[in-house]
């Protein structure tokens, strides 16, 4: 075989091979799809103080493991408790009011027995000044100063009605559905609520991170101090539109983890995003912007999935932002052996970079 034709060869034969490797790799990205474009995500819990003032007290240190309600920093309470002691003497106050409301009501309640006892009385005698002015046996002015006597009573009793009506809507219910004790009983909770505020606490189980208090340090109400990322986590890979046509929900994908070379994780999809930011539309009062673009093959969309592995608690060792890549499966025998081996090969490259 002379030069020319063994040239002729290795060029039929690298032609032959890169059009296998073309269509498998068409192929491969259709029916088992493989991203390195996955992540460990976890959720990150801000810690902020609910109430405001100096630090006393730093009960954690940076990346140390807490548990839920464990406390993370004492603020300065002196100003809370005295808030409580004022809310208890506003309460306390509260009672004594009540207090003199009710003796209000009984006296005017027994200036109300002796108001209708006297209007009583004057009935009596318009009554009896009536039959003696049809009988001629009193004089007008007599009469007249009767029935001013009786109209004056009833008016008296009017009166006093009112005001007994008025100290009696001052007072308010009895016990303690009372408006003036629950407002009290209200601010005396709140006061104490506020007081709890000066321990505070995590959220959830998780590891502390960029800690920035220290004792002295003056905490803002509403103004994160330290972070805690839970040990909850979840797995996100990224995957082209066209690659996830074929898989669905319950699809078994193959996991390599690049803080662990050489593994492969079996787990399956669980969910797929709802969508990515290039889809939001905001309301903001402007035109629409179109999509502008020169090449004529544009890059391509990618679409968010989750995955949960078999081994559930594996996630929970890994930081969060850890990468990892990922290899769903076909359902077909021959198309998982394929990709099975891929996703070995790719975590054996691992050890490399």
């Amino acid at each position: 075989m002379t030069p020319d034709q063994k040239f002729a060869r290795y060029v039929k034969i690298s032609l032959a091979g890169f059009i296998v490797l073309f269509l498998y790799f068409v192929i491969a990205d259709l029916y088992m799809p493989v991203t390195p474009q996955a992540r460990v995500y976890h959720p990150v819990v801000q810690v902020t103080p609910q109430v405001s003032g100096r630090v006393t007290d730093v009960l954690v240190t940076n990346n140390q493991a807490v548990e839920k309600q464990q406390a993370l920093f004492k603020i300065n309470d002196e100003p809370f408790e005295l808030a409580v002691q004022q809310a208890e003497l506003a309460y306390d106050d509260a009672k004594l009011q009540n207090q003199r409301l009710d003796s209000s009501v009984k006296a005017i309640e027994a200036q109300l027995a002796a108001a209708q006892a006297k209007l009583h009385e004057q009935t009596l005698l318009f009554e009896r000044g009536e039959s003696l002015l049809k009988k001629r046996s009193i004089s007008d002015q007599e009469y007249e100063t009767i029935n001013a006597n009786y109209q004056s009573s009833k008016a008296n009793v009017a009166a006093i009605e009112a005001q007994l009506s008025e100290a009696k809507l001052a007072r308010g219910k009895i016990g303690d559905d009372n408006l003036a004790l629950r407002h009290a009983q209200n601010q005396l909770e709140q006061a104490k609520l506020n007081l709890s505020y000066t321990t505070v606490t995590a959220d959830t189980d998780g590891k502390t991170a960029n800690l920035q208090v220290t004792p002295g340090t003056y905490a803002n109400k509403g103004q994160p101090l330290m972070a805690i990322v839970a040990n909850k986590a979840d797995l996100v890979a990224d995957f082209r539109e066209k690659s996830l046509v074929h898989v669905q929900i319950g699809s078994t994908a193959k996991v390599s983890f690049d803080a662990l070379p050489g593994k492969v994780f079996t787990g399956k999809i669980v969910s797929f995003e709802a969508g990515v930011s290039d889809g939001q539309l905001n309301a903001n009062g402007l035109l629409s912007a179109t999509e502008s673009s020169n090449r004529w093959v544009r890059d391509a969309q990618r679409q968010r999935i989750h995955i949960q592995l078999d081994e559930h608690q594996m996630l929970a060792k890994f930081p969060s932002g850890a990468r990892a890549t990922v290899q769903l499966l076909p359902d077909s025998s021959i198309g998982s052996w394929f990709a099975s081996m891929q996703i070995r090969f790719i975590s054996v490259l691992h050890f490399i970079y």
